[in-house]
């Protein structure tokens, strides 16, 4: 008889200069639940940045009772992934699972499409060190602040006649291009209007992370003292881009003060900011440049560790990697938000309703909803159960999970097998197995499950 597919795990967080200090990190609280001090003790002074879930090899998840880690156990009974899902992903979790404490900027990056995944590693295993690619979601916990995507273009052209130290540093030449193309083509939605926009994005913006060194730290010092300007930014005109020009100034500020003069400080003017509350959401296709800037999120991707940075930290930079793979598609932030859907309904021509809520739940308003990007490795689906007594039932789906609490707690079933779940538990959830999952105790019962559901199954 096999066994129930129902596993704790115990999950390894990453130190990176830009995370959290200490108990301040939620990625550190929730490894630390799983932990005895022995194994894992908090230090106040360090920073914890990523707590990571899955069978990735830089990291892999273990189970918390028996050591072995979730690659080996998956690897060892296809059944846990489903034997087509195991077959596609070659034994492995097609996606990998985290949470991110965000004290300061983490590097302007993007991460490649499969195609350029599998050249980077090929050329630079160090540097890139597996072949795939790595589209991903950010679900905000907390409060937060992040660079996603390149701004409507005029929006660009703003800034480009606006802030003198930005026109300096992607040169006269290029600024009056950009503005004077951005300004014919504007409403001019046709194939041509638009490979021509993108044209001279890809110049200036090339242009900028060209400039060198002495230049830009030049530029950026003019920028810093400009942005103590009342007008900064063209603050007093009538349309000012998001998020404002006071807004700008302090963004200017406080990322010099964290990594001084750099290239991501001029970026900031093409790129679109957003702030997102607890439970709004973003997906990031392969090949867009992004940068978060603060706070805590639940982060998934298809499984892989490949990010080309080049600006906001210390890491090796690629900048002409990044300059030519990036899409330079442009729209407003909006359009890269994500809506959620109910999960306890159907969604016409998708898929079937995913969960069931019992009369508690209803009554108390709880809620199970899905973040469905457009990909097949990953979904996403956030449960609250806001009473006593509230439960979800997570119908059998031919694909594995994993769920994380992030408050509160409650029981954790599949089958016979029922397990404690509070505040920083992760659990492995195999193929075709009904889980559920009970609210017990007076706070809100949060949870977030990734899963895989191959296309043509689901």
């Amino acid at each position: 008889m096999l066994p129930v597919p129902l596993i704790q795990l115990q999950c390894g967080v990453n130190s990176y200069e830009w995370g959290k200090k200490g108990n301040s990190s939620r990625a550190a609280q929730f490894a630390a639940a799983s932990l005895d001090e022995k194994e894992f003790k908090i230090e106040d002074d360090k920073p914890y940045a990523e707590l990571w879930m899955g069978t990735h090899p830089s990291n892999p998840s273990k189970d918390k009772h028996t050591g072995r880690t979730l690659l080996e156990l998956v690897q060892d009974n296809q059944a846990l992934l489903s034997p087509a899902i195991a077959q596609r992903y070659e034994n492995k979790l097609p996606f990998l699972f985290k949470v991110l404490s965000i004290q300061k900027a983490l590097s302007i990056q993007a991460h490649p499409n499969k195609k350029l995944a599998e050249k980077l590693h090929a050329r630079d295993p160090k540097n890139y060190p597996d072949d795939n690619h790595k589209p991903e979601m950010a679900i905000a916990i907390s409060d937060f602040e992040g660079l996603c995507g390149f701004r409507p273009l005029k929006e660009i052209a703003h800034f480009l006649n606006n802030v003198p130290a930005l026109r300096q540093l992607v040169g006269e030449e290029k600024a009056k291009q950009f503005v004077d193309t951005v300004t014919k083509n504007e409403g001019n939605e046709s194939e041509d209007a638009t490979a021509e926009n993108k044209k001279v994005l890809q110049a200036a913006f090339g242009a900028l992370m060209s400039s060198s060194e002495e230049d830009m730290s030049a530029a950026a010092e003019k920028l810093v003292e400009s942005a103590k300007s009342a007008d900064f930014a063209g603050t007093t005109s009538s349309a000012v881009p998001s998020p404002g020009g006071a807004k700008l100034s302090e963004l200017v500020t406080r990322l010099h003060s964290q990594f001084g003069a750099d290239y991501g400080l001029f970026v900031l003017f093409f790129l679109n900011f957003v702030e997102m509350k607890a439970g709004e959401a973003i997906y990031l296709k392969a090949d867009d440049i992004h940068a978060y800037i603060s706070g805590e999120i639940i982060e998934c991707m298809a499984s892989s560790d490949n990010v080309v940075r080049a600006g906001f930290t210390p890491k090796f930079k690629d900048v002409d990697t990044l300059v030519n793979m990036l899409t330079y598609d442009y729209a407003p932030i909006e359009n890269q938000k994500m809506e959620a859907t109910d999960y306890t309904k159907d969604v016409k021509g998708k898929r079937e309703a995913g969960a069931t809520l019992n009369q508690a739940a209803i009554d108390s308003q709880s809620e199970t909803i899905e973040y469905n990007p457009p990909i097949e490795e990953f979904s996403v689906v956030r449960s609250l159960l806001k009473s006593q007594g509230s439960k979800v039932t997570f119908n059998p789906i031919d694909g594995p999970s994993i769920i994380i609490c992030t408050k509160g707690q409650g029981k954790i079933s599949v089958g016979p097998k029922v397990q404690e779940i509070k505040t920083g538990h992760v659990f492995f959830v195999g193929a075709t197995a009904e889980c559920v999952l009970e609210s017990e105790g007076d706070e809100e019962f949060e949870t977030f499950k990734a899963f895989c559901v191959l296309d043509e199954q689901s």
